[in-house]
């Protein structure tokens, strides 16, 4: 096989539908939005959720508890996995993200005392628990609040 005869596998590329070009298109005069109706029109369809007018399931579903808008959700970050990091280092928010540990920074980072920590590390993150605090300072490091 050489460069100039490469070609894509059969059926694997599939031409765009341009709905509305004529009749010979096969999609042309209503541009297979049927003849009127509602989805026949210029923004018309339903909203999210609609049931034509039955009462939605969102609104027959009970609703329990209090939800506090102005929640905040820390990404969870164990001593444990602290111990890739050299000694000496600064951990911040960056470098965990950097480094996988976490995916999302959410509204902040807090470091739970999960597990044993054998780094001097400075760990900078938005809140600790008590005993995390207590095992970082005892490991050598610092801990810096943002």
């Amino acid at each position: 096989m050489k460069l100039h005869e490469l070609q894509p596998a059969e059926g694997s590329r599939k031409e765009r539908n341009r709905v509305g070009r004529g009749q010979g298109s096969g999609n042309g005069k209503t541009a297979g939005r049927g003849s009127k109706g509602q989805k026949a029109r210029s923004g018309g369809g339903v909203r999210l959720g609609f049931e034509g007018g039955q009462t939605p399931l969102f609104r027959r579903l009970p609703k329990r508890g209090f939800q506090n808008i102005n929640r905040k959700e820390y990404a969870v970050v164990n001593l444990e996995t602290l111990n890739r990091f050299e000694d000496g280092q600064e951990v911040t928010a960056a470098v965990l993200v950097e480094a996988g540990i976490v995916k999302n920074e959410k509204d902040g980072i807090k470091v739970l005392a999960n597990g044993k920590l054998e780094r001097k590390l400075t760990v900078k993150a938005n809140k600790f628990s008590q005993a995390a605090k207590e095992a970082i300072e005892a490991a050598g490091g610092t801990v810096e609040v943002i």
